[in-house]
């Protein structure tokens, strides 16, 4: 496969694809039932090809492209059962699987960033990528010193097409706005925009990684691998070998299931005390259990950095839906930019839309299946009921929206692992404002 297409034109050309793709079969789906063929059998078929268009393009175009795809890839769970099956195959194919980058180009990369005697710094160096990630592929090595390590390079183009990609999403802005009236959607873009650019650099991500691994040496939970090398476009870093957990999502025993639950659960709220950032990528490419049972995170590309930890006024508003406080609930998230001066919203429609969120927190150990996850997503995107009106009244301040996704993506894994995890502890513990809201 050549490098990331790079021409803007034909990028949105392949992007346009997508929607026009599903149209067309569709369409033939509509013929095929007029002829006699039995619904069920052609809605799999129409599922299953737009399911592999979806991997084929997104998978082709990485780039922005690819990491919208695998940010959707997490709230698979929220897919009814019924259509779930192909499209949650070829979602998770993009969490680690991607056409990989020539061999030539892979070489030129390397002598660009680590210079043309690159080699001597390996004992060995697999040609041959054992993952793939949105931006660039992972390549299994040798040390010089005799560590194995893993050798993350960024695809050719990456930056251009994912620049490219981003320009697409803000030409959308308007669109997205009649969506969510209530919302600031020209800051919400920008700040996800900034993030994804500094993702570029791989030198912040070696930082950032490097911060985790500190904190957390010698942790009886927790390994981040250590930070071998950096430069812009390639970053070198211990490796290690466990079970990822896409892998006990299809086929993990219940107790791991539960214990990998509990350790994403726990380093999601605790690592903005601990380190001041939030690892902001959660996927189930990102995570694995190792054989002595500890949590080893990878890929700290994109952080939210959060200094001072958490913000209170999540554990606020948690606190105040449980206990059906509405009033002070609608006052808090007006004085906090969740609600705009000008939006009128009564106090137990916002309450009413909030509060199954926080089910995980009402009970001492709350049990995260599909079946909750997609109740909640059909509750809101019902265009008929109340819930769908107060969500589009709702803002999302951008100060918010990388803990926002990072909780949302983590509340999906969790559901994909179908894990039983004491949930409330946990928040009680690290989410600052939970226990000060107490009536």
């Amino acid at each position: 496969m050549a490098d990331i297409p790079r021409q803007a034109a034909q990028r949105t050309a392949k992007l346009a694809s997508l929607p026009l793709g599903v149209a067309g079969r569709v369409a033939a789906g509509w013929g095929r039932r007029l002829t006699g063929q039995n619904a069920d059998e052609i809605n799999a078929d129409v599922a299953a090809k737009t399911a592999e268009q979806l991997f084929a393009v997104l998978g082709q175009l990485k780039g922005g492209a690819m990491k919208f795809g695998q940010a959707l890839s997490v709230f698979e769970a929220a897919v009814p059962d019924a259509m779930a099956g192909p499209y949650r195959e070829a979602l998770t194919k993009l969490q680690s699987a991607a056409p990989p980058m020539p061999t030539s180009s892979v070489h030129r990369v390397l002598t660009e960033q680590l210079g043309s005697s690159w080699r001597k710094r390996f004992s060995s160096f697999d040609d041959e990528p054992a993952a793939s990630a949105s931006i660039g592929q992972v390549h299994r090595a040798v040390w010089h010193d005799g560590r194995e390590v893993a050798v993350k390079v960024q695809y050719p183009g990456a930056d251009e097409a994912l620049r490219s990609d981003l320009r697409q999403l803000m030409r959308f802005s308007r669109l997205f706005q009649s969506l969510a009236p209530g919302a600031e959607v020209k800051p919400l873009l920008e700040e996800l925009q900034e993030r994804m650019v500094e993702e570029l650099d791989y030198r912040i991500e070696a930082d950032n990684q490097r911060m985790f691994a500190k904190v957390f040496a010698g942790d009886e939970r927790v390994v981040v691998p250590a930070v071998v090398a950096s430069a812009p476009k390639v970053v070198v870093t211990e490796w290690i070998s466990g079970t990822p957990f896409s892998k006990i999502i299809a086929e993990g025993t219940q107790a791991e299931r539960d214990l990998a639950g509990r350790l994403l659960a726990e380093f999601h709220f605790s690592t903005p005390a601990k380190v001041g950032l939030l690892h902001a990528d959660p996927h189930p490419g990102n995570f694995m259990l190792l054989p002595d049972g500890r949590l080893c995170v990878i890929d700290f590309g994109a952080v939210s950095r959060l200094p001072g930890g958490l913000p209170p006024t999540f554990g606020k508003m948690i606190r105040l839906a449980l206990e059906d406080r509405s009033i002070e609930l609608l006052e808090l998230l007006r004085s906090e930019r969740f609600v705009q001066p000008d939006q009128e919203l009564h106090a137990e429609d916002v309450l009413a839309y909030l509060a199954p969120f926080v089910d995980p927190a009402r009970t001492e150990t709350f049990h995260f299946t599909r079946s909750w996850l997609q109740r909640q997503a059909e509750r809101v995107a019902d265009l008929r009921g109340p819930d769908f009106r107060t969500g589009r009244l709702l803002n999302l301040p951008p100060d918010y929206l990388l803990i926002h996704r990072v909780t949302l993506g983590a509340t999906g894994i969790l559901c994909q692992l179908d894990a039983e995890v004491a949930t409330r502890d946990i928040i009680e513990q690290w989410q600052p404002g939970f226990a000060e809201a107490e009536a």
